[in-house]
C-alpha cells in the first residue's frame, strides 16, 4: 500500500493564474506549518514539484522525512499566455475559451498551454512510477491545486468537473491511498 499525502504548496498571494512562472510561497505562518508538519507521517519519502513555491513548502517539512529529486512532472498546469493574467482579463481576451476551460475539463487548453487532460497525462506516469519503486512507503508529494485535483480524478472515479467542486487550500492534505491496483480517496483539503 503507498499512500500519498499530497500537500499544497504555501501560498503565493498572487492574484492572477500561476502556472509555470515561479513564484515564491509565503511561508511566515510558522504556526499553520508546524500542525501540518505534526499531522504528516514519519517516517515519509518528500517529493515537490520543481517550482520554488513547491520546493520551498517541502524544504520546511523534511524532520524525520527523506527528500527524492524533484518532479517536473507534478508541476501545476501550464497555463500558457494566461499566466500572469488575472481572471477578469483573461475573461476579457478568451471568454468563449476561458468558459470552456473551467465548464469543459479535458481536452480544452488556453493558448500555448496546456489541457487537463495533458496534465494529468503528465503526472500520472510518474505517480506509477513511485507507486512501483515505494509500494509501501508513505510519500508527501508537495505540488499545486491542478495536480492534485487530477489524482483526486483518478482516485476517486468522479469527472475532472466533478472534481472542481472541492476546495484545495494552500498547506492542505488530500491523501490518497493505492493498493493492489486499485485507489482510494481517504481525505481531501485537510486542514491540520
Amino acid at each position: 500500500m503507498t499512500v500519498w499525502h499530497w500537500v499544497r504548496h504555501g501560498p503565493t498571494h498572487e492574484k492572477a493564474f500561476v502556472g509555470w512562472r515561479d513564484v515564491p510561497a509565503d511561508l511566515s505562518d510558522t504556526a499553520v506549518i508546524a500542525r501540518l508538519d505534526a499531522a504528516l507521517p514519519r517516517p515519509a519519502l518528500v517529493v515537490s514539484s520543481d517550482l520554488i513555491r513547491a520546493r520551498a513548502t517541502a524544504d520546511v517539512l523534511m524532520q524525520g522525512r527523506q527528500r527524492l529529486a524533484d518532479a517536473p512532472d507534478i508541476r501545476e498546469f501550464d497555463f500558457g499566455d494566461w499566466d500572469g493574467l488575472h481572471f477578469t482579463q483573461v475573461s476579457e481576451r478568451d471568454p468563449a475559451l476561458s468558459r470552456r476551460y473551467w465548464e469543459e475539463p479535458g481536452d480544452v487548453a488556453p493558448p500555448n498551454g496546456e489541457s487537463w487532460n495533458a496534465a494529468a497525462a503528465r503526472a500520472a506516469p510518474f505517480v506509477d512510477r513511485m507507486n512501483r519503486a515505494h509500494p509501501e512507503a508513505h510519500i508527501v508529494a508537495v505540488a499545486h491545486f491542478g495536480i492534485i485535483m487530477t489524482q483526486i480524478e483518478r482516485a476517486s472515479g468522479l469527472s475532472a468537473y466533478e472534481v472542481l467542486g472541492h476546495r484545495i487550500d494552500n498547506l492542505s492534505i488530500t491523501r490518497l491511498v493505492h493498493e493492489a491496483g486499485e485507489w482510494r480517496v481517504e481525505a481531501i483539503n485537510h486542514q491540520p
